[in-house]
């Protein structure tokens, strides 16, 4: 028995090398297993980056200032408006890739990424222009304060002005993981944000010959560590190991493949800006009940979204599986991914959910140690992780539309649970029922469950297999 757990330890760690050092790139054949391994390791540690990225920024911005933290809250506000457009390009650019490479098309594959980069280079350029010039008329617009206003703009323009090296970093990952490369995407944000780890204090609080920027020092930091990994990026697809390699004669703008990037991302810029908004939303409701309670929620969605990474991961494994699959003609073995990663996502969520409904309590006061922020956050783990079984089929299924290309249908089951149901509940029953947060809890949990099983069943009906990209 000891020399079986050994051998499957020493299998585990050399499929885990092969996974971070990209040699396995054919899933279209083989162990499904295997596969979902290989493709969802790199994934789950690319998110887990994305989520670091973020609470490094605001661990070094908090001992500038409380201005300073409200500038990034207010910037990330306006920003998720590009994060919406780099998304659901990026969701577009993944089907239409992972479709090409399983059809053996790496010419067309070529051509579909450089369409996307262009696209994604346009985008930017316009969005940056604004936000040089409106930064604080944006501040402004969002709330802002005159005196937060002349201590963060500078931020805003940089962030903003900078966005080309997010738009990119998200499309050309896109790109990487449709081809079946997730490792390269991988390591893309690992030199992202360790360059944004060492250069955020240098910029935010002077170091040798960089003077102090303040909080316009973390937003340099991020673009310089940003624009780095897209050098990088650029530097693999025309002269690295991907099965996308560019060429001079590839650099030419066909409009027929880009309008159909275009048409394939609405629907994903639609998902993401329903989310939100919807997000948005409710944080207003839960508002109503004092900052403690709001407090509370805030942390405990914080816990849930770093541990919901690994979950998106996997999600966006079954993406690439069920393009390349459809591409190589074998849609059985596409559906057959979905379900599998679906299985082995639930077994992942069900451990979590697990782990908050016995130790919520403890989980939330690492964070904050007030009886009622406690209280709250806790509620909000015990009540939103008792839906987290179907949270994990609804996430696998979503990408699983969006990897054939078929972003209307996500965007439809999340327009009916999230705003004609999430919504509603959640204003019956916390305010004219005066249930209080608990509705919200409630309405966010049912929400999910409906979710999963709309995506189940629209799944089943197989319509996905014949959409053409």
């Amino acid at each position: 028995m000891t020399n079986q757990h050994t051998n499957s330890f020493k299998k585990f760690i050399q499929y885990f090398w092969i996974a971070i050092s990209g040699k396995e790139t054919e899933f279209t054949s083989g162990s499904i297993r295997k596969a979902i391994f290989m493709l969802s390791i790199p994934m789950i540690l690319e998110m887990l980056m994305e989520s670091i990225f973020a609470l490094v920024d605001i661990a070094y911005v908090s001992s500038v200032s409380v201005n300073a933290v409200a500038t990034i809250g207010l910037t990330e506000s306006v920003i998720t408006l590009v994060y919406a457009l780099a998304i659901g390009l990026s969701m577009a650019a993944t089907a239409v890739v992972a479709r090409r490479i399983g059809e053996k098309d790496v010419a067309g594959a070529r051509i579909a990424a450089v369409q996307a980069i262009s696209l994604g280079v346009l985008i930017s350029i316009i969005i940056g222009i604004i936000g040089i010039i409106y930064a604080k008329d944006i501040l402004a617009l969002m709330g802002g304060e005159p005196d937060l206003i002349a201590e963060g703009y500078g931020y805003t323009q940089f962030l903003i002005g900078g966005n080309i090296t997010v738009v990119l970093l998200f499309l050309i990952n896109a790109i990487f993981r449709g081809a079946g490369n997730a490792s390269i995407a991988m390591w893309a944000l690992v030199l992202s944000n360790g360059l944004n780890i060492i250069l955020d204090p240098m910029f935010i609080f002077g170091f040798g010959p960089i003077p102090e920027f303040g909080v316009m020092g973390a937003a340099i930091a991020t673009n310089i560590g940003r624009g780095t990994a897209v050098i990088f990026q650029l530097g693999i697809l025309f002269f690295g190991w991907g099965k996308i390699k560019l060429v001079a004669k590839d650099l030419v703008i066909n409009l027929k493949v880009m309008l159909n990037l275009i048409k394939v991302s609405l629907g994903g810029i639609a998902q993401f800006l329903i989310g939100t908004s919807s997000w948005i939303f409710l944080m207003r409701i839960m508002s109503e009940f004092g900052s403690e309670v709001l407090a509370g929620y805030t942390i405990a969605i914080r816990v849930m979204m770093f541990t919901l990474m690994p979950s998106w991961g996997m999600s966006n494994a079954a993406a690439t599986l069920v393009g390349q699959n459809l591409g190589a003609k074998q849609p059985d073995r596409a559906a057959t991914s979905v379900w599998k990663t679906g299985k082995y996502n639930a077994i992942f969520m069900g451990t979590v959910s697990l782990g908050y409904l016995l130790f919520a309590n403890s989980i939330i006061s690492w964070f904050n140690t007030t009886p009622a922020v406690v209280k709250s956050g806790a509620l909000c783990l015990q009540v939103i992780a008792a839906g987290y079984i179907f949270y994990a089929y609804g996430m696998v299924m979503s990408q699983a539309f969006n990897g054939a290309g078929d972003t209307k249908t996500p965007t439809k089951i999340n327009f009916l649970s999230f705003w004609l149901f999430q919504l509603p509940i959640a204003y019956v029953t916390a305010i004219i029922l005066d249930w209080g947060e608990i509705g919200v809890f409630m309405a966010i949990t049912l929400a999910e469950v409906l979710l999963a099983i709309l995506a189940i069943v629209w799944f089943k009906k197989g319509k996905w297999k014949q959409v053409q990209v």
